[in-house]
């Protein structure tokens, strides 16, 4: 597989990734960190990134509504669900694991 072929196979994948993850309103980004140490905003955080390596002036709430297919105030407000004291025990405790 040459590096073209590969760039359009690992863009199809992250589009894919964003559109399911849009689909499924239903996942927290707090059950992402919990389990993937990732959530939207990451995916936001990366594309921020990538754009601006290429020279494409992007800022992170422009990354954030293509990551979450509307501006985010409007997801969290439809949307995001306040953590619950053991998902934040559980995050907390990994963050906590990572540092030791």
């Amino acid at each position: 597989m040459d590096k073209n072929m590969q760039t359009e196979l690992e863009a199809a994948v992250f589009r894919r990734l964003v559109s399911h993850l849009q689909q499924h309103t239903e996942v927290q980004n707090i059950d992402l960190m919990i389990l993937a140490n990732f959530c939207r905003n990451c995916l936001a955080k990366w594309y921020t990134a990538a754009a601006i390596e290429q020279g494409i002036e992007m800022n992170y709430e422009q990354a954030r509504e293509m990551v979450y297919g509307m501006p985010y105030n409007e997801w969290k407000d439809k949307f995001q669900n306040e953590a619950t004291p053991e998902q934040l025990a559980v995050y907390n405790q990994k963050q906590q694991a990572k540092l030791d």
